[in-house]
């Protein structure tokens, strides 16, 4: 099973220390264990935010606060790697094509920003498209996708599922809000509608909520389910390994 686990850098860096960090990579460790290929896309959070606002007063331009930010992120990658050693790739990949070599070798690749005017969470679609993916999982602050800003309205209905169509009407009409957010943005929505990617949008500043969405499918957060597909996944590292206990 190959999975990208894309975790927000405020999921895994709410501020400096190990603890946070450390607990991910276990995470991840334990699904390559399980047999799981994974790929990881880290993002800057608040980190990056400080960074840019104070680029910002500066005079930097929006390239340049781009660039910024995607430094943070790879500092970001950059801990978890340590925190991983021997099981995942010396330095953060900065193309797809270095995360897929990466992966084919047997190595947990770990990606930060690629580009200026794409955040992380397009990386980590298009990550998952570029690989192939069985599974996409969005390791964010909020327990999945909402049809507001629960943090500004009271009536925010979370979605248990949607299409990748209505993902991207949901995020749309989000970020049309000033002052809202999305869990996951609008381009990388898009690449989930064209790759026919599945996806979990979940809250991960618990890990281990991660390791039971990818081995089980098992979370509280919001399925997005590709057209054409069932409405049961076959690949979830659980039922792979109680078909291998069947057939013994």
């Amino acid at each position: 099973m190959k999975v990208v686990v894309s975790i927000g850098g405020s999921v895994l860096v709410p501020e400096p220390g190990a603890d946070r960090v450390a607990e991910h990579a276990a995470v991840i460790e334990d699904l390559v264990e399980d047999g799981c290929r994974v790929g990881a896309v880290v993002g800057g959070g608040g980190v990056a935010r400080e960074y840019i606002g104070a680029a910002r007063d500066l005079g930097a331009n929006e390239i340049e606060l781009d660039q910024l930010g995607i430094d943070v992120t790879r500092l970001n990658a950059r801990l978890l790697i340590a925190a991983l050693g021997e099981e995942a790739v010396t330095a953060p990949a900065e193309d797809y094509d270095e995360a897929g070599e990466a992966l084919r070798r047997g190595d947990v690749s770990v990606m930060g920003g690629v580009a200026p005017a794409q955040t992380t969470d397009a990386v980590g679609a298009a990550l998952a498209e570029y690989i192939d993916a069985d599974l996409l999982v969005y390791a964010t602050s909020v327990p999945g996708v909402y049809s507001d800003d629960p943090n500004e309205s009271d009536d925010a209905t979370k979605y248990d599922r949607l299409s990748a169509g209505e993902l991207v009407d949901a995020i749309a009409g989000l970020e049309m809000n000033a002052g809202s957010s999305a869990p996951v943005d609008l381009l990388a929505a898009k690449i989930i509608e064209r790759s026919g990617m599945r996806t979990i949008v979940l809250d991960g500043t618990d890990p281990d909520r991660i390791a039971r969405a990818v081995r089980q499918g098992d979370h509280e957060g919001t399925d997005v389910i590709p057209d054409g597909v069932g409405e049961e996944p076959t690949y979830w590292a659980g039922d792979e390994e109680a078909e291998d206990d069947r057939e013994r």
